[in-house]
């Protein structure tokens, strides 16, 4: 038996899960700013260790943060733009359409309409100055060339897709489908302009993430993010580096991703996302894949990865059928990809995104990697008591989630069980039903998995319409944001969070001082 890889999940503590959009700010969506300032003040004193976000990708058709147009840039709809009134960049006024969208949900259709102007406004100013360095933010000359890696195709593919009204890059003239075919400098002005800007809208990311990270170091909360296994094929991703994925001559897909039929879907789910060219890339070190997670710990403490059995095999779908159904597994790159991350990285935090189905080869990568997997108590109780969301089947070194993004508040999914599995749940943690939300965030601080993470709607009560995502659904999803009133009750709850965190042992309750004579 090898010895694990990683071993660094190895004391008890508790998170939240809480993507910045949802914050309550006054334009239109949570941003990089006051409130998450708040926010940071709130997981302290409520003994928090660690903060999940989703993905902080610039997000495309649907918004959807797992279909990103890069995996390693950054959403200019978190940028908080007081500190550019500060600056003198932009103006009161000129946020006065913006000031007008709704508090209670993001609506991303007029968010994309009047936010991207006010961006541009500001680069425009910033551009015509003399200057380089804006207060807090460092050299922007600095910054583009350290992230000139990515940065540069990153800029690049969005100028190219705003000049072809955002149509993907594959409908784009064969000259302009790859990378390495497109010359910057020899693009028209406006692209250019458009690439230039495209970066400053990056710094600007970059710089208030940065002081986000440091807030949350210095009141020792880790940042868990969410990486997506697969990348969406119109992106800078695919078109920067084609090579990386499984791609035939004229850089269309060979096969696409997806998971095949089971007991829930009779036609499996077809994703369409490119695969990768997992020979190519281990013929290379994954240099791709060691860019990406080296971009990621830049931003994150810890990450979890999503889709965790592909790295054992993944599901290849002929690249133009209707449904998952026909298909055949592939192999994917196992425990060599996980020995290249350790040798690269120092001691790095990984979670296994190990629900759905897994086989006993999965397991075993599991088990060989020493990553914590992952429980969800909402698929703990369908009358099996085998099941390994169970309280009693979980283990020390898990993740333990109540529900998690992609499921039900708490109060919306124990409305939505059956009379029999309600039943269950009552029977098991001795409860009425009454208060089901504060029920499971109990069990999930008392439960053995040394890391528990509640979602903000779970600890606010609420129902189903505070659900962030509905899988299989392509509109309507994560615009929910908290009230301000809401976000002020999160503190009212803090100092019970603290203690039920003391009591179970998931923080060290501090040392009352004696007084001084």
């Amino acid at each position: 038996m090898e010895t694990p890889l990683f071993n660094w999940l190895n004391n008890r503590s508790a998170g939240i899960l809480l993507h910045p959009t949802s914050l309550p700010g006054r334009h239109g969506v949570g941003t990089l700013g006051a409130g998450m300032r708040r926010f940071v003040e709130f997981m302290k004193l409520a003994g928090f260790k660690y903060w999940q976000v989703l993905p902080p990708g610039p997000t495309g058709y649907g918004d959807c943060p797992y279909s990103s147009f890069s995996a390693m840039a950054g959403n200019p709809y978190m940028i908080d733009l007081d500190p550019l009134v500060e600056m003198g960049l932009l103006n009161e006024d000129e946020l006065a359409e913006i000031s007008r969208l709704p508090s209670d949900h993001v609506d991303f259709g007029l968010l994309y309409r009047v936010k991207w102007p006010v961006l541009r406004l500001a680069y425009k100013r910033f551009a015509r100055s003399p200057r380089d360095i804006l207060p807090g933010f460092g050299s922007f000359k600095a910054f583009k060339a350290a992230k000139e890696s990515w940065l540069e195709p990153f800029a690049t593919f969005m100028a190219l897709k705003a000049a072809h009204g955002g149509r993907p890059w594959y409908e784009w003239d064969v000259s302009l489908r790859s990378c390495s075919r497109v010359d910057l400098k020899k693009l028209p002005r406006e692209i250019r302009e458009e690439a230039e800007a495209q970066k400053f809208y990056q710094y600007l990311f970059f710089g208030q993430w940065a002081e986000v990270r440091k807030l949350a170091a210095e009141a020792e909360i880790q940042i868990v993010g969410d990486m997506p296994f697969y990348v969406s094929r119109d992106s800078a991703d695919v078109w920067g580096s084609p090579e990386a994925f499984d791609l035939d001559a004229n850089l269309c897909c060979n096969a696409v991703a997806g998971v095949p039929p089971d007991y829930f879907s009779k036609d499996g789910q077809l994703w369409g996302n490119p695969l990768y060219n997992w020979k190519k890339l281990a013929d290379n070190g994954y240099d791709w894949w060691m860019k990406r997670l080296d971009a990621a710990f830049e931003l994150f403490d810890v990450v979890r990865l999503d889709h965790f059995r592909a790295f054992h095999d993944y599901w290849k779908i002929l690249a133009d059928s209707k449904t998952a159904c026909v298909g055949e597994w592939g192999l994917g790159p196992d425990l060599d990809f996980f020995k290249a991350v350790q040798a690269l990285f120092n001691n790095p935090r990984l979670i296994a995104e190990d629900l759905g189905l897994i086989d006993d080869g999965v397991r075993l990568l599991l088990k060989n990697t020493g990553l914590p997997g992952m429980c969800v108590l909402h698929f703990g109780f369908d009358g099996d008591g085998g099941n390994l969301n169970i309280p009693h089947n979980m283990k020390a070194n898990q993740v333990l989630y109540a529900g998690t993004h992609d499921n039900n508040t708490s109060r919306g999914w124990y409305d939505s069980l059956t009379p029999v599995y309600q039943d269950q749940l009552r029977r098991y943690l001795r409860i009425d039903g009454n208060d089901v939300s504060w029920d499971l965030i109990r069990e999930c601080y008392h439960s053995v998995p040394n890391l528990a993470i509640i979602c903000a709607q779970d600890i606010l009560s609420l129902g189903s319409g505070a659900r962030m995502n509905i899988p299989g659904t392509s509109m309507g999803n994560w615009q929910w944001r908290m009230t301000q009133r809401q976000f002020e009750e999160l503190f009212v709850h803090a100092a019970y969070l603290n203690e039920i965190g003391w009591l179970y042992g998931r923080i060290q309750k501090p040392k009352k001082v004696a007084a001084k004579a």
